[in-house]
């Protein structure tokens, strides 16, 4: 029979699965140097539909297959990796928007278990922390949210507010997106300022029309993967899912690719809970705010998404709520004034390149809970209708 054992080092514990001498112990740590070699690729660096996303990792990583493959499982099975998926830009397959909740005190965290247990179309939920002081802390909870084609976002927002009892909710479209990634193990080890040569990409959400063939092949492409999963043929069984030959599902795949609602194929860790070895993939994520002049906003969110620390970055209207905010970013660090120092230097980069910022702030994270949202309309009116709503109601004006 197999045992979980765990080896103390001089740092950490170092996490094994397997200890039987059948089968030798896998490594499932973070700071196992194979481990981290595999992570820094699957993280987010395997784009688009790729027929074969395992052994695209195995290559860029210069890790064997057998070895890809064992240690993803493991590390699937031990929870240090959380999910594995082929993900979707969803900014091009639903109406979606970042939402921030002013809720009373007493009810945050029941609100934050709504969000999380009974909303499949709210994604990312967080309770955040400002300074007292500044404009917006009164809004701790902080969602994203999708509603799925031909729907309304503002109209869902006001169907969460009045089961959750919050007092008011500010909706923050993505006008750009500028920075769309993870990679919390790549970016460990970069320095303030580490930033590309080249200006980031200012990419405007565009939602495009699918056939009901294209949302077979969406619907099972995006559910994660199990760990018998994880194989050279991994999309054997979501083409018998989608009741289509293999070579139809992946030509489908590509066509979506070609769409741009396809985004990378990611394995997601657990990097706000501690994981079984007690480690942290981070313990500290900040959303920074910049207030920009009227027209700079795309120059500003090119020139801040060029610094290779952002994990996200929007232009996105805060409004007078958060001091006519515009730009705003995400970073992930193990020290928070790491953090505070990738911000400054991100702060001096934008005071050389000549773009004026009239307000700035952080919002800390606390409590959180990631999930990808459910984009489908079908299972959208089957909610509304087990709640008693009418799908008519939250149709888009």
């Amino acid at each position: 029979m197999n045992t979980l054992t765990c080896v103390e080092a001089p740092d950490h514990p170092a996490t094994l699965i397997g200890s039987s001498e059948a089968e030798p112990a896998v490594p499932v740590d973070i700071s196992d140097s194979i481990n981290r070699r595999i992570l820094e690729v699957s993280e987010d660096q395997i784009p688009g539909f790729e027929d074969d996303p395992i052994g695209k990792i195995a290559l860029e990583s210069g890790i064997e297959y057998p070895v890809v493959v064992e240690r993803l499982r493991a590390m699937l099975q031990a929870g240090t990796i959380r999910r594995i998926r082929q993900t979707l830009l969803a900014t091009n397959l639903a109406d979606g928007a970042l939402v921030a909740w002013q809720v009373p005190e007493e009810r945050l965290h029941a609100a934050f278990d709504f969000m999380s247990h009974e909303d499949p179309f709210s994604g990312h939920v967080v309770i955040r922390t400002a300074d007292p002081s500044t404009p917006g802390a009164s809004y701790r909870l902080w969602t994203t949210v999708k509603a799925p084609r031909g729907y309304s976002v503002a109209k869902h927002c006001e169907l969460l507010r009045e089961s959750t009892g919050s007092l008011q909710f500010r909706v923050m479209p993505a006008k750009r997106v500028f920075v769309l990634g993870v990679g919390h193990i790549r970016r460990q080890n970069l320095v303030p300022g580490s930033k590309s040569e080249e200006l980031a990409e200012a990419r405007a959400p565009e939602v495009v029309d699918l056939t009901d063939l294209e949302w077979r092949v969406v619907m099972a492409l995006k559910r994660e993967l199990a760990p018998e999963e994880i194989t050279h043929d991994v999309w054997r069984l979501r083409a018998l899912e989608a009741e289509l030959p293999l070579s139809m599902f992946v030509e489908v795949a590509r066509g979506l690719d070609r769409k741009k609602v396809i985004g990378r194929f990611s394995t997601f860790l657990e990097h706000v809970k501690p994981l079984v070895s007690g480690q942290r993939v981070t313990r500290f994520n900040a959303l920074f705010h910049w207030a920009v002049p009227d027209g700079m906003e795309i120059r500003a969110g090119r020139e801040i998404g060029r610094h290779h620390i952002l994990t996200h970055c929007y232009w996105r209207e805060a409004g007078p709520e958060f001091r006519n905010v515009s730009i705003m970013a995400v970073v992930h660090g193990q020290e928070k004034d790491a953090v505070l120092s990738h911000k400054a230097a991100i702060d001096d980069h934008l005071q050389l390149t000549g773009i004026p910022v009239s307000y700035t702030n952080v919002f800390w994270g606390g409590r959180s809970e990631i999930k990808p949202s459910v984009i489908s309309p079908l299972v959208y009116r089957d909610w509304l209708r087990a709640r008693g709503v009418d799908p008519d109601a939250l149709l888009d004006d």
